[in-house]
């Protein structure tokens, strides 16, 4: 299997993936695989990812859905943005909304999303980590 494959299939199977932005230890994010990308929220009432807010790499670590212990593939991924009124905003927004569970302000999630949080994509560079023993 390509790890282009590898980095699809894990990550698109997964509830939840680890991400590090520069030197910041990585930390569990909920997230969206659409289109080849990963698509995540953070920050205001959202998940907090250290080091995320202008950050343009991070690592992306898929443990197995089976065992959550074993590592299948930990990737590297350019990190980008997502503005409010773009097409990227309009097109993975509703998405996001309807995969995040137990919106505190229900309907009004993209709104709070747009003032408080920023929502990035991070799309694989093709570079992977090796497995440590």
């Amino acid at each position: 299997m390509t790890a282009t494959a590898l980095i699809d299939e894990a990550t698109k199977r997964s509830a939840v993936v680890w991400v590090a932005f520069g030197a910041e230890r990585p930390k569990v994010a909920w997230h969206l695989w659409h289109d080849g990308a990963l698509w995540l929220v953070c920050g205001g009432l959202e998940q907090q990812l250290p080091g995320a807010p202008g950050a343009t790499r991070a690592t992306v670590t898929v443990r197995s859905k089976a065992t959550q212990n074993d590592r299948l593939v930990t990737w590297v991924a350019s990190v980008a943005p997502v503005l409010p009124g773009t097409a990227g905003w309009d097109e993975v927004v509703p998405l996001l909304h309807a995969k995040r569970l137990n919106a505190p302000d229900g309907e009004l999630q993209p709104d709070r999303w747009a003032h408080d949080s920023t929502v990035l994509q991070l799309v694989p560079t093709g570079e992977t980590l090796p497995l440590q023993p």
